[in-house]
């Protein structure tokens, strides 16, 4: 089963010059399932222009993945971590409690434009911590990388979670397919693009859940850019 959510169903905030949205938002949404999918919680695009300072956020026992498409973001968290994401890199951050976040687009001149993925925390298991590495349009372009995996395969992020993250860049025309193992199910986020699942065009801002399916089969209709959750769904 596919269920499609369209760009324009996001939640859209435009806070402090940050402009942001949501694909889970459950104020916003009637359908119990729209709240998350399985352990994530939320996939939030945001764009920020420059020098412009994204409004502070507090995480609890969570694992967020950021992941910098154009720009460069500037962080700063009340651990004492802080540092520069440039475009093209990927960051997972664990916190184990409360942790005090801030975010800054480093450029003077150029807006930043991010994706951030929150997945739920196990409670009193997480260890407290943080890790970048950049994937480079090579290594993404026209197969899945892997670029986030509980055991850092292929050099990816480690994560506590029992969760893959692929990222693709696919040329026109280029296929691609994701076998999912019993009892997994995956979120296609479109970050760039036009392409095709299963018989439904998914365009930019379009996401899809994907359950009870033997895989995750996409061709692209123009240059398209995703993003690709593989995690362990909850029992029906």
């Amino acid at each position: 089963m596919i269920t499609i959510r369209r760009s324009e169903d996001r939640h859209r905030d435009d806070l402090h010059q940050q402009t942001i949205w949501l694909t889970f938002y459950p104020r916003d949404r009637a359908d119990p399932s729209g709240d998350r999918f399985g352990t994530m919680e939320s996939l939030g695009e945001h764009r920020l222009p420059p020098s412009a300072q994204a409004p502070h956020h507090v995480h609890h026992e969570a694992e967020v993945i950021t992941y910098v498409r154009e720009g460069a973001l500037r962080f700063r968290d009340s651990g004492g971590d802080t540092g520069i994401l440039q475009a093209g890199e990927f960051q997972r951050m664990t916190f184990a409690g409360a942790l005090r976040r801030s975010e800054t687009n480093a450029s003077r001149s150029r807006w930043a434009h991010t994706f951030h993925i929150w997945l739920q925390g196990v409670r009193g298991k997480l260890v407290p911590g943080q890790e970048q590495k950049r994937f480079s349009r090579a290594d993404r372009r026209g197969s899945l990388c892997v670029v986030a995996s509980p055991d850092a395969r292929e050099g990816s992020l480690r994560l506590h979670q029992d969760v893959l993250l692929f990222s693709t860049l696919l040329d026109p025309g280029h296929h691609t397919f994701h076998e999912l193992l019993p009892g997994r199910g995956a979120w296609l986020h479109l970050v760039k693009g036009e392409a095709m699942l299963g018989d439904s065009i998914l365009t930019t801002g379009d996401g899809a859940g994907i359950v009870d399916e033997r895989g995750v089969s996409v061709t692209a209709e123009e240059k398209t850019e995703i993003l690709l959750l593989d995690l362990q769904l909850p029992p029906s």
